[in-house]
């Protein structure tokens, strides 16, 4: 039978939900059923306690049409947001199907905006609907001194290939790792930047470095996800200021405005 025909069907209908997360070119597949399912060469595998979402909203509003699914707490996708959550964007695909149709239809769309353990063996995957971006406020470049570009963004124009240095995790204790090859640098050479290894299921993680002492990097969001001898590679940080933009050989690229005077033309003062 095909889906539709189960769909409107009063007794026939057998649904199916598929929920397809990815990061990137890694997906997590599962099926709410008792069995894997395959769709379009892709294994929707069952899982053990089962997999369940509160429906299916379309108010137009972003909060109201917010979906939450219920699964066992050690889900792999949840155990993603133990800790800092990934530093990219995991992206969510539900496929409505019925047992026994070889057709399919995707229903809902969006990405994850929070996981939360209410027990412990359950965990509460918070997504949020394709529709909520079209609501957020945009970014708007504003005048300042200092420079508004994010360091190796396409907008700085430095890339961090090539500034890049291999490095191994010594030490951590939480919220700070030592690295032997960042005593090379003077201190604050790292501050502002960056640290990213590759993760036990493939992805890239990405860290920003808040402080640079000696050997000692403490970085944003902890050091979960690291262990001790793990390769990584650290990436030196920027001040937004045209000193340090020097040192990138970037200068064309400064985004901020080192000379704007320091009075403003409306305060009410007649400074011209």
């Amino acid at each position: 039978m095909s889906f539709e025909s189960q769909e409107t069907s009063l007794a026939d209908g057998r649904p199916l939900r598929l929920y397809r997360f990815t990061r990137g070119a890694i997906a997590w597949c599962y099926a709410s059923g008792d069995r894997p399912v395959t769709q379009s060469t892709q294994v929707y595998q069952n899982v053990t306690g089962g997999i369940i979402d509160d429906g299916i909203r379309q108010t137009g509003q972003a909060s109201p049409d917010q979906l939450t699914i219920t699964a066992p707490a050690s889900l792999e996708v949840a155990q993603l947001y133990r800790a800092a959550p990934p530093s990219e964007e995991v992206a969510l695909t539900i496929f409505s199907r019925h047992i026994g149709a070889d057709d399919f239809m995707v229903s809902w769309s969006g990405s994850i905006s929070a996981v939360r353990w209410p027990a412990l063996d359950r965990a509460e995957i918070v997504c949020a609907p394709l529709s909520s971006r079209m609501s957020m406020t945009g970014l708007r470049l504003t005048w300042d001194r200092a420079c508004p570009h994010a360091l190796y963004s396409a907008s700085c124009g430095v890339s961090d290939a090539l500034w890049r240095i291999p490095a191994t995790v010594d030490v951590m204790d939480g919220q700070t790792v030592n690295c032997p090859e960042a005593s090379g640098y003077p201190d604050g050479y790292f501050t502002g930047g960056l640290i990213d290894w590759q993760t036990a299921y493939g992805a890239i993680e990405r860290r920003a470095i808040q402080s640079h002492v000696g050997t000692a990097l403490a970085l944003l969001g902890g050091t979960a996800g690291l262990v001790a001898l793990q390769s990584a590679r650290l990436y030196p940080g920027c001040g937004q200021t045209t000193t340090r933009c020097k040192q990138f050989n970037n200068l064309p690229n400064f985004g901020g405005i080192p000379h704007l005077p320091g009075k403003s033309p409306f305060d009410g003062n007649n400074y011209f």
